[in-house]
């Protein structure tokens, strides 16, 4: 805190220990080390502000990036007025199921907002996290949701509208890797609900249907923000199977180049949440992050999630965002496939239905 030159031989031992005292009392008063909080003053009142910041790690999926930014501050505003405290979140963002394992290898995350349940789980099983998570909030712990839909270029010159479009022959498909992004997954899932339909539930149509549309996948990015600059910003492919979020962005950022398709049949995505409680714990921060999630239902935070695309989980508001979203179609949802758990099973992990029909 104080210059570190050597000390001139001029200078008396009383002199040295008056200062030897005084540094001690600036170490009492608790204003600590100074770095990595941004502050210009080493100060009795710059400590005691210190003193009053709440610092929250978020760990999140990685198309919710702009939608936390603003969050965040929203959130840092209604805590100051109801603590007087100031709260500084630091977020994360990357596929859903790598920021999972991050946390399981020791990212200290105080909340994880990411884009599955079974992400979650994968934290819960390695006991960071309290069981009965998923009813800790509303609607099973997703305080707003999504659906699949397509993206494509302006004009949509492979006519693409449905599922099926996706098989034909020359269309390029850009989707992420379920092993890593839990938005492939999502993707997946309403694919192979719309074979299930479409071939009335033959196992061996359904495999052949969903492997002729990875056949034409282009590139399988390691996350969903990664796919959308895939598609987007690098030009490659005709088609995006994206979150409804990320399409609708998309669009409002450039109107003249993409339009979002709707198929006939999605899937209900449920982005959830939950409090790192082990973390939390540790670092005292189970009353901010607790606030930090149920916020999140508050009308404001619910208005802010449909501006930025996502679906609200108030149904008032959601109607108010009808002219946004297309509320008529036809979402199944993961209970359709036995919960997330069975669905991962099933579906995700090695050796199952994703690899078979990917490796064929």
């Amino acid at each position: 805190m104080r210059k570190k030159n050597i000390l001139k031989k001029g200078i008396v031992l009383m002199s040295m220990i008056m200062m030897l005292g005084t540094a001690t009392g600036c170490g009492n008063s608790g204003s600590g080390s100074g770095n990595g909080d941004g502050s210009s003053s080493g100060s009795q009142s710059s400590s005691n502000s210190e003193s009053e910041t709440v610092k929250l790690t978020n760990v999140s999926y990685d198309p919710t990036r702009e939608l936390y930014e603003q969050y965040n501050k929203l959130f840092a505003e209604h805590y100051k007025e109801t603590t007087g405290k100031t709260v500084e979140v630091t977020q994360s963002h990357g596929g859903s199921g790598s920021q999972a394992r991050s946390v399981v290898e020791g990212n200290d995350a105080d909340v994880v907002t990411l884009a599955l349940a079974h992400d979650i789980t994968m934290i819960e099983e390695a006991g960071l996290i309290n069981e009965g998570w998923l009813d800790e909030f509303e609607g099973n712990s997703s305080p707003y949701t999504s659906t699949i839909t397509f993206l494509v270029r302006k004009g949509n010159e492979k006519d693409i509208h449905d599922w099926d479009d996706l098989i034909k022959p020359g269309v390029g498909v850009i989707t992420p890797d379920p092993k890593s992004s839990g938005g492939a997954c999502w993707n997946f899932l309403a694919a192979w609900y719309y074979a299930d339909k479409k071939f009335n539930g033959d196992e061996t149509q359904m495999k052949d249907f969903m492997s002729k549309i990875y056949n034409n996948v282009l590139v399988m990015d390691s996350g969903a923000r990664g796919a959308t600059t895939t598609f987007v910003e690098n030009g490659q492919g005709d088609v995006l199977i994206a979150w409804e979020n990320e399409a609708l962005l998309s669009v409002a950022e450039y109107p003249d180049e993409y339009e979002m398709i709707t198929p006939s049949i999605s899937i209900k995505a449920e982005p959830s949440v939950a409090i790192v409680d082990e973390n939390a714990d540790k670092n005292g921060t189970q009353e901010v992050a607790k606030e930090y999630l149920e916020y999140l239902y508050s009308d404001d935070a619910q208005k802010l999630a449909g501006e930025n695309y996502y679906r609200p989980s108030n149904e008032e508001i959601l109607k108010t965002f009808s002219d946004t979203f297309d509320l008529s179609i036809d979402l199944c949802t993961i209970d359709d496939f036995g919960g997330w758990d069975q669905a991962y099973k099933d579906f995700f992990e090695d050796d199952a239905i994703f690899d078979e029909i990917y490796n064929q």
